[in-house]
């Protein structure tokens, strides 16, 4: 049987037990997330990202930012420590849906990571689409989508535990976490806790003040067992930061304000599941997966003066999301799988925002951004999933429809003054597509192609929001904004066999109706719009006619003798704005990564690791007006060995960043000239075991 019938909440470790890997490819890594089902990578005729958890925790990454940073098609847009974004293939947090889970996140992010609101501690796998993932995923999956998976609970009598410990020099961070697994007969418990505690980490050129915060995450998940084909579940997740600043956000000579800086008191996200899963039987099995949720995620947002040596503004906003997933895949023949489902979600907001006003004497004055604002969404796709012989070819089609409203916005012009009620609703809707296909000529060389068709509705800020944001401009909100369809064309080749993995891509993603924030400073239109104090740096939110991004990535690990392999990874990225004719705004560097682990005595490994990033000269001067700088070219290394004590204990030690270097990415927030570094030498030591 080509498609192995399995209920699609089934524990993680189950995934590498699916069918489609032939037997020369058993070891092909496996993902839920690329085809909606657990499917293996090789076969799946796009680029798919996979890695355990503790890979990529290995040497002391606090997020899922960090973590991605240096891997082939990834980038990090950062503002802070703790603010550190992912990105794919030049696509920012706005153009990647960020999933734990399988639900997505939802927020509109006004400074900080969205991908830092989730115990990333304790995640036991990391999955990514890179590229329009809109068929699986909806509106917003324009530069892919990240699934971040947790532990579940399984059905293994007894009870396990397993916990994990880590220290960093730069930081002085500590870290812990712990899973318990709980079951006996038809039920099963799961628990987990991961904490940090985080202290200002230290530069090549010294240290970078307010960078540290706390965290505390607790995950639960309880599961009964019906039959031997049904199974409910629920699931609670919670996460809190505290005292979390964005150097990043950091702002000089601002009128009024002398120097401003962006913090978060308090920041929670709190989850609530309930799903029931079936799996089918007989020869055309149907397997169901059904879920309700419910999140908030909560924030205060301040920005401090120091002139004024108080807060100079202070948001506290909420983010409630109702959420209802339901699909389904269905084995029509041995070498046909069919799947459809549903997304249903609503996000609520109302921020409350109070404001220092330079007419009032500086007295915080109440301006809420918006009142009442909603975004809910509602898309149902189908998807085959089709062999012939060495031939894999996957088709899906999606319809969404997006529709946003708010009850009021503050006036732009005239933040303190009468609100704007008037052509703030607004309703899009779209049609989603992927066709690919993939060859198998041999094990190691399987060409694919892939034309696929990504949706974004403009997010909540984008539509209702008028205020200053993190790189020191007054955004314009824009109700009416059109949402970007984007068109990426795929050609690629993959190989796996006991010696050596390999993938190579090369990619064009056409996106049209491209939403950023166009600098108008100066204008004759920034004064019609932004207030006074904010004409001479002011940015209107507008769609592009177009813009295109061009790409190659690759990557390999080849065992080159017993016990020994080599790694390698290349990403290249070219975005141009066509309307201006010049480089898109804010594109990664291209780089290169190369790496070496094995086995150097009984019991332990070793592994060296560098990064070498090129110089970004290409930047955006007009569309920009001066705001995006060159960026110099680094490298990078790190060192690091691992003693396996015994199957149950296992102890790390690393240092990162070997030679000291200075340096900050391309897409790292901040004054030009003024970002913060990221952090110099540091020593990391770990230990993870099981009971």
């Amino acid at each position: 049987m080509l498609f192995a019938p399995r209920p699609l909440a089934c524990a993680i470790a189950t995934l590498f037990a699916s069918s489609l890997a032939l037997a020369d490819t058993a070891l092909a890594p496996v993902s839920v997330t690329a085809k909606g089902y657990a499917a293996d990578t090789l076969s799946t005729p796009s680029s798919v990202f996979v890695a355990d958890g503790d890979d990529l925790r290995r040497d002391g990454a606090d997020n899922l930012g960090e973590a991605l940073r240096g891997e082939p098609g990834f980038a990090v847009n950062s503002d802070g420590a703790q603010g550190q974004n992912p990105v794919i293939r030049g696509l920012k947090k706005e153009s990647i849906v960020l999933l734990v889970d399988g639900m997505r996140f939802n927020s509109a992010q006004p400074a900080g990571a969205v991908a830092s609101f989730m115990a990333f501690g304790l995640a036991d796998r990391v999955e990514a689409v890179k590229g329009p993932a809109s068929v699986l995923y909806g509106t917003g999956a324009l530069g892919g989508a990240i699934n971040v998976l947790m532990p579940q609970a399984r059905f293994e009598p007894g009870a396990k535990f397993s916990a994990g410990a880590s220290y960093d020099s730069a930081s002085q961070g500590m870290r812990g976490t712990g899973v318990m697994n709980l079951s006996q007969g038809d039920h099963a418990l799961m628990l987990g806790a991961s904490l940090a505690r985080i202290d200002d980490y230290e530069a090549p050129d010294g240290r970078v003040n307010r960078s540290g915060y706390d965290s505390n995450s607790f995950i639960g998940q309880y599961r009964f067992r019906i039959d031997g084909q049904q199974q409910l579940r629920l699931s609670l997740q919670q996460h809190e930061d505290r005292d979390v600043w964005y150097p990043g956000s950091t702002k000089y000579n601002v009128p009024n304000y002398g120097t401003t800086t962006v913090h978060s008191p308090k920041q929670d996200r709190t989850l609530a599941e309930i799903g029931y899963s079936r799996k089918g039987s007989g020869e055309a099995p149907i397997n169901v997966d059904v879920r309700a949720y419910y999140q908030e995620m909560e924030r205060l947002i301040y920005s401090y003066s120091t002139t004024l040596g108080r807060n100079n503004s202070e948001t506290d906003v909420t983010f409630h999301t109702k959420g209802l997933d339901a699909k389904a895949d269905w084995l029509v023949h041995p070498q046909h799988l069919l799947s459809f489902g549903m997304n249903l979600w609503q996000m609520d907001a109302s921020p409350d925002r109070l404001v220092a006003n330079p007419m009032a004497g500086f007295a915080m004055q109440r301006s809420d951004p918006f009142d009442s604002g909603s975004i809910r969404a509602l898309g149902f796709y189908v998807q085959d999933d089709m062999r012939f012989g060495q031939l894999n070819v996957l088709a899906g089609l999606r319809h969404d429809t997006v529709k946003g409203s708010a009850a009021s916005v503050a006036n732009s012009r005239a933040p303190f003054g009468p609100r704007t009620t008037a052509g703030l609703d607004n309703e899009d809707s779209a049609f989603s597509g992927s066709l690919g296909a993939s060859y198998e000529v041999a094990p190691l060389f399987r060409p694919y192609a892939s034309l696929a068709r990504g949706f974004r509705a403009g997010e909540m800020r984008e539509r209702y929001e008028s205020s200053p944001r993190g790189d020191g401009y007054y955004y314009v909100g824009n109700p009416q904004i059109k949402p970007e369809i984007s068109t990426q064309l795929e050609l690629g080749v993959k190989g796996q066999n006991e010696k050596l993995a390999w993938s190579a891509a090369v990619y064009r993603n056409r996106i049209s109706d491209y939403m950023s924030g166009q600098d108008i400073s100066g204008s004759a239109r920034a004064g019609q719009i932004c207030p006074p104090a904010n004409v001479n740096a002011c940015k209107e939110t507008v769609n592009i006619s177009k813009v295109v991004i061009d790409g190659f990535e690759a990557q390999g690990k080849w065992q080159a003798w017993q016990g020994h392999w080599l790694k390698a990874g290349v990403t290249i990225l070219r975005g141009e704005n066509e309307e201006l004719n010049e480089p898109l705004f804010q594109m990664p560097a291209d780089e290169l990564s190369l790496g070496w682990e094995g086995h150097v005595a009984p019991g332990w490994t070793a592994d060296v690791t560098g990064r070498f990033v090129r110089e970004q000269n290409r930047v955006a001067t007009v569309f920009s007006r001066g705001s995006e700088n060159k960026t110099s070219g680094f490298a990078t290394a790190d060192l690091g060995a691992t003693w396996r004590m015994n199957r149950q204990h296992t102890f790390r030690v690393a240092l990162k960043n070997l030679f000291d270097r200075e340096y900050h990415e391309h897409l790292s927030d901040g004054v030009s000239g003024r970002e913060i570094h990221l952090p110099g030498r540091s020593l990391v030591v770990s230990w993870k075991g099981d009971f």
